[in-house]
């Protein structure tokens, strides 16, 4: 892990939480996005050399919606970008840690991501995060 990617904030409503981190953060939204197979929208904010996102549930049978229905609006997970995606799942994984998902699917923002169970990071939900790479 070589960087923290962004900070991902679950909401209950991009359209009311964009002006809000527009405000807070000094900076437009630079990009939003929809992943479908995930059943969420993203909007995107530069801060320093990091990023926050915003996920708002577009389902109410999305990990999404179903966090802002449990716990409500905030902090979802931490990102970390790396180099090489499986490489780090196979140190952490001989490391101990547990996986939600240790194959890399498509993520938002042009990466490729896994996450790993917060119950083996402290209670956290941690995501990797690399880049794909445009031919």
């Amino acid at each position: 892990m070589n960087r923290i990617e962004h900070i991902a904030f679950a909401v209950s409503s991009l359209k009311d939480s964009i002006p809000l981190f527009e405000k807070l953060l000094g900076t437009p939204c630079y990009k939003t996005e929809e992943v479908a197979t995930e059943k969420v929208n993203t909007a995107f904010f530069k801060t320093g050399e990091s990023k926050i996102e915003l996920l708002e549930g577009t389902d109410p049978s999305s990990v999404i919606a179903a966090f802002v229905n449990k716990k409500g609006e905030g902090m979802h997970h931490i990102a970390f970008g790396v180099d090489d995606i499986e490489a780090e799942v196979k140190r952490l994984k001989e490391a101990g840690f547990v996986f939600i998902n240790e194959d890399p699917r498509p993520g938002a923002d042009n990466k490729r991501v896994c996450f790993l169970h917060p119950k083996s990071t402290n209670g956290v939900l941690i995501e990797l995060c690399q880049e794909i790479s445009n031919p």
